[in-house]
């Protein structure tokens, strides 16, 4: 506020303090409507209008040409290259369980013992039924041997002596079904122990400690998993385009590499290592008109597991000339794609394309678009068709092909 107004100000207030009540609110009043446009007129004195926006900065690409493999993706599921299901052969109750659940075991480590006392006593039973059969035998050769020299003097009658020679006869006969039998209680006795058949992962045992168990009882599952599988099923007809290849490894013909198949786990991350085709079911399923393959892995750490879901990607052939632009530079609404163009003159405009495979960090444009022109990258969303823009170039992070 200038001085002089300052100073007419401060007059009207004091003469306001010394006048009577009813003259000070209405010299205040009067006071205040003659102050108020004068600061507003001064306030407004300092403002200034701010300059107008220039054109946003974006960040572009120029699309590029080049050749580029080609893959195929299927969803696969992992299993042991050989399950064993555990069961019993001799039914008894579970004394001890001697193995960690879900940790590797040995061929031939033992996993659970049944209570071997009624296979005991089974065993002894069969040591004595054998040794009452040697006894009998050897009184039928005692009589045998006795009778014979009589037979022949005519002595006794003939038929005494066949009758020892069939006793003879008899009592060997029970002597080897006493041996069997001692063998028999020795297996049942030796089952009461439960080993593993193979090298593998071992499961959840569901059988515990004193659970009666028999031959139809499923303890736990032992799955080799070095190497392991991935099963899944492709067209027939996709078959038929790679026919040819297969059974030209799977026969060993020289000169014929395998063809390295990729496994994509369920987090998106590719395993490590390549794994190969192994196997090609006998038949075309009438149901859904695929095939069953198998793709066989190293897997020495046992990551992958069975029952584990996720994709193979096999290298099909070549794209030849294909032209990329990178993926977060294609915009998809409603499963339409497009793409921001910046023109020659650094206007842009929205067009749409048609895509195909995605290669590393890109995506090939299948129609729509010709190469060296530039698409925005970064930034597209603070502009609008027939904009003006300034440009920079991006820099796009590497990727493995074909991922």
């Amino acid at each position: 506020m200038p001085a002089e107004e300052r100073g007419v100000f401060m007059e009207i207030l004091f003469a306001s303090h010394n006048s009577s009540v009813r003259g000070r609110s209405k010299l205040f009043r009067h006071a205040l409507l003659c102050c108020v446009p004068l600061l507003l007129l001064g306030g407004c004195e300092k403002k200034e209008a701010p300059p107008p926006p220039g054109p946003p900065t974006v960040k572009v690409v120029d699309v590029i040409q080049q050749d580029v493999p080609v893959y195929n993706e299927w969803v696969a599921q992992l299993n042991g290259d050989t399950n064993a299901e555990i069961t019993p052969r001799v039914q008894g109750y579970v004394l001890n369980r001697n193995y960690q659940e879900g940790y590797p075991v040995k061929t031939g480590q033992l996993l659970f013992e049944i209570d071997p006392r009624p296979f005991e006593a089974s065993l002894d039973q069969a040591n004595a039924q054998l040794a009452i059969a040697q006894a009998n035998l050897s009184r039928a050769e005692t009589d045998r041997d006795r009778d014979t020299p009589l037979a022949a003097q005519n002595a006794i009658p003939q038929k005494q002596l066949d009758n020892d020679l069939s006793a003879v006869a008899s009592g060997k006969a029970q002597v080897d079904a006493g041996k069997a039998m001692i063998e028999q209680a020795k297996l049942n006795l030796a089952w009461t122990k439960v080993y593993s058949p193979l090298d593998g992962i071992a499961g959840v045992a569901t059988s515990q400690v004193g659970d009666l168990v028999g031959p139809n009882t499923k303890m736990t599952t032992i799955s080799k998993v070095n190497p392991i599988r991935a099963y899944f099923s492709i067209s027939e007809d996709a078959y038929l385009g790679v026919a040819d290849k297969i059974a030209a490894v799977l026969a060993g013909r020289p000169g014929q590499a395998a063809t390295a198949v990729e496994y994509i786990q369920a987090n998106e991350t590719a395993y490590p290592g390549k794994g190969r085709i192994i196997l090609v079911n006998r038949e075309v399923s009438s149901q859904t008109g695929t095939i069953q393959l198998a793709a066989e892995f190293s897997n020495p750490e046992a990551v992958l597991r069975p029952g584990g879901f996720g994709r193979v990607r096999i290298k099909t052939g070549d794209n030849k000339g294909a032209l990329l632009v990178p993926q977060v530079a294609v915009i998809e609404v409603q499963s339409a794609y497009q793409v921001v163009v910046v023109g020659s003159d650094n206007k842009v405009s929205f067009r749409p394309v048609k895509v195909g495979d995605r290669v590393g960090n890109n995506w090939i444009i299948t129609e729509g678009m010709q190469m060296g022109e530039k698409v925005v990258v970064e930034g597209f969303q603070r502009v609008r068709a027939g904009m003006t823009v300034n440009t920079e170039p991006y820099v796009q992070r590497a990727a493995a092909e074909g991922r």
